[in-house]
């Protein structure tokens, strides 16, 4: 599951924009946000690899935003394009779409953006994570809690959270989705597997 946080005020762009990504073949979960500090306060901050933003949100408070993406690096930002906008604003949204794209175009710059996000080389993988870690990286992308996986693997809650760590660490990812798509992208579970 991909989670996707978008900034919109406008409630027909924000709708339209939802229906696309729910209607694609991806599995992404779609959250509404008033502003770029809400991720923080609601919890979602470790979920959410993509933030879909309206670059007015940022108009006259670039340098809170680029502060912003300095303290919370596992978002991927990318801007909402259907008004004409400063280059500069543009410059430190990240990606962009326009709100003319057609619907795979929107799909494909949002997974290319987490894609990015996961890339690691293949032949690294087996180096970096321990067989315990993978089995554990599994548990994760299949969204089991920490206490589901200590039960699963008959391992303690607190091994659990070091094995999580680690893979943290070893991979770069903090969020599921990264950790999803570098699962795939490794030949660590196949994708009919995480389908299924």
């Amino acid at each position: 599951m991909i989670h996707i946080a978008i900034i919109e005020p406008s409630y027909i762009i924000y709708e339209g924009l939802a229906n696309v990504l729910l209607r694609s073949h991806y599995h992404f979960q779609v959250y509404r946000l008033e502003n770029m500090e809400e991720p923080e306060h609601t919890g979602l901050k470790e979920k959410i690899a993509i933030v879909i933003l309206n670059p007015a949100q940022i108009q006259n408070n670039t340098r809170h935003f680029v502060q912003l993406k300095r303290t919370i690096t596992q978002f991927k930002w990318i801007g909402l394009i259907y008004s004409y906008f400063d280059k500069e604003i543009l410059s430190v949204s990240g990606s962009l779409l326009h709100i003319t794209d057609t619907p795979e175009t929107i799909i494909s710059t949002i997974y290319k953006q987490v894609h990015n996000a996961a890339h690691v080389s293949e032949n690294t993988v087996s180096e970096q994570i321990t067989e315990r870690e993978m089995e554990v990286l599994i548990q994760l992308v299949h969204g089991l809690s920490d206490k589901e996986i200590g039960e699963k693997l008959n391992i303690s809650i607190h091994t659990v959270v070091s094995h999580r760590k680690n893979i943290i660490q070893k991979t770069g990812i903090k969020s599921q989705a990264g950790l999803t798509i570098y699962a795939i992208s490794n030949k660590i579970i196949s994708i009919d597997s995480y389908t299924d």
